[in-house]
């Protein structure tokens, strides 16, 4: 009797875990809107970069668009940096990466990024949310024109990509609403 009464009650767990699962799953029209905000936010980082980047941008506008960017990133993010120069791959807090990047040594500094796309789908984690991973192409060219020094890559990026379910309030009704926030940008290779 108790061993049907454990049994019971563990496939009562099994279904009610299983239909809460189905419940936050992701509808066909909702992930595609989802894709669509999560490409829009790597374009937006691209733009950002760009313009944190440019020696023409002025040093309030820079951390202006620094605050920007950090608020698509999951805390604790991190993005790697690379060099055709070496084969180390350098990772820094998105902050840091933006600083380093404002203070490069250049005159001038053209970032473009290319070939955005999703690479995996988005799947489910125990937790309830959703990751994926977008692959982007940055070309990087910084030029002296002192030391005449002019340096060019290409590397190819990973940037996982989570997206949960959020709360807020509108009116005083809890709504809710999937997010997505950028993860870790991984440096998968870098070439000249």
């Amino acid at each position: 009797m108790k061993n049907k009464m454990i049994l019971m009650l563990g496939l009562f767990l099994a279904t009610a875990v299983s239909v809460f699962a189905q419940a936050d799953d992701i509808s066909p029209s909702r992930k595609q809107a989802i894709d669509s905000l999560a490409l829009e936010k790597v374009k937006d980082l691209s733009k950002y970069i760009s313009i944190i980047g440019s020696k023409e941008t002025q040093f309030s506008e820079a951390n202006r668009v620094m605050d920007r960017a950090e608020e698509l990133f999951a805390p604790g993010a991190e993005m790697g940096v690379s060099s055709i120069n070496s084969n180390e791959i350098a990772y820094y807090k998105v902050r840091r990466y933006f600083e380093r990047l404002m203070a490069l040594n250049y005159d001038r500094v053209n970032i473009t990024w290319y070939d955005i796309q999703y690479i995996s789908d988005l799947e489910r984690q125990p937790d309830g949310r959703y990751v994926g991973v977008i692959t982007v192409f940055q070309r990087f060219e910084g030029t002296s024109i002192e030391t005449g020094m002019n340096y060019k890559d290409t590397t190819k990026k990973d940037i996982t990509i989570y997206v949960e379910k959020k709360q807020t309030q509108i009116a005083g009704r809890t709504i809710e609403f999937w997010d997505v926030m950028l993860g870790d940008v991984r440096v998968t290779e870098t070439s000249a």
